[in-house]
């Protein structure tokens, strides 16, 4: 029986860094305040004094400068982790990572790899405003040549990133702020992976599927409990990785309920939601009973009012009231 130990979300992503790191010498950590400051939600802390100043690496404030070098750094042979303080800071490094990341692989016809992780908190918080509140992985899901990974539990977060250092590509680890504190059980083995490319059906129901990813999950899982209350019995499957997709564990669910609402923090406007319900009308529309709804964060920049921004956001009544819709059960 593996052992498991109880860990908080945070917790959990230091561990598979400090097991990849102790497994492989050419594992590296940059970013701004990982090192002395212990990281600017506390993930690196500890790292500095365990790894030494080499492999964890204060940089000054220059996303742009420190994801080139550390792009260098992957095309000769190490294996950074780049740490952001958020997702919507990378926009400074947008192209670094779509111009050099994504595509020297295929530019130089497989002779070079770029074996890095990107990785920093995505979309809302509690009030960090507009500019710090973006769900970025709808723009990086679209770059041919990048992987892109959201984690919902602490398992997840240490299995997910470990098989993200060892991949031979770039991957863009997607952390929630509001899951940091989450505790859970976490294996100890230091060879438990999470693959990339699967999803996982959080929890087994026949009536209606919800789809979602990181935080959005535990907010589904709320919603599929009330919606039980009222007689339908909700299927929640928990994406994790949104490049590649999972496309097979979306069908079969969808094929066994009929019926489906996606859930997610970016904008209405096209993004990775637009593309499951893409592939799911084109894979299993002969099984569908109803058109496949959305849950999205509002079409607007994100408020920093408090009563705003939750206005905003998907909650666990806009989910429940899409699947009632998709059930034909709304009054």
């Amino acid at each position: 029986m593996t052992a498991m130990k109880s860990v908080r979300f945070r917790e959990a992503i230091r561990m598979g860094m400090v097991e990849e790191m102790e497994r492989d010498d050419r594992v590296f950590i940059v970013g701004e305040e990982v090192g002395h400051y212990q990281g600017a939600y506390k993930v690196t802390e500890g790292m500095l004094d365990k790894f030494g100043p080499k492999r964890v690496i204060d940089a000054p404030i220059t996303e742009s400068g420190f994801t080139g070098i550390s792009i260098g750094a992957a095309m000769v042979g190490l294996r950074p982790i780049v740490e952001y303080m958020t997702w919507n800071f990378s926009a400074v490094a947008f192209d670094q990572i779509l111009n050099n990341a994504a595509k020297i692989r295929q530019m130089s016809g497989g002779q070079l790899h770029v074996p890095i992780v990107l990785r920093a908190p995505n979309a809302s918080a509690k009030q960090v405003g507009s500019q710090h509140s973006h769900a970025m992985e709808h723009f990086y899901t679209h770059v041919p040549g990048l992987k892109v990974v959201a984690p919902s539990t602490c398992a997840d977060a240490k299995g997910l990133i470990k098989s993200a250092i060892r991949d031979d590509d770039p991957v863009l680890y997607m952390e929630s702020e509001t899951l940091y504190n989450l505790k859970g059980d976490v294996p100890e083995d230091p060879e438990f992976l999470v693959p990339l490319g699967k999803a996982n059906v959080v929890r087994e129901g026949g009536d209606v599927t919800i789809i979602s990813w990181s935080r959005l999950v535990h907010i589904s899982l709320q919603a599929a409990e009330q919606l039980a209350k009222e007689g339908i019995d909700a299927e929640v499957i928990d994406v994790r990785s949104l490049r590649p997709l999972d496309e097979e564990t979306l069908v079969a669910s969808v094929t066994k309920t009929h019926r489906a609402v996606v859930a997610y923090e970016g904008w209405p406007y096209g993004g990775v939601g637009a593309e499951i319900v893409d592939r799911i009308q084109r894979l299993a529309f002969d099984d569908l009973d109803a058109p496949i709804e959305r849950v999205t964060t509002l079409d607007y920049p994100m408020p920093y009012n408090a009563k705003l921004e939750q206005f905003v956001i998907p909650n666990v009544e806009r989910i429940v009231g899409a699947a009632k819709r998709v059930a034909y059960r709304s009054a």
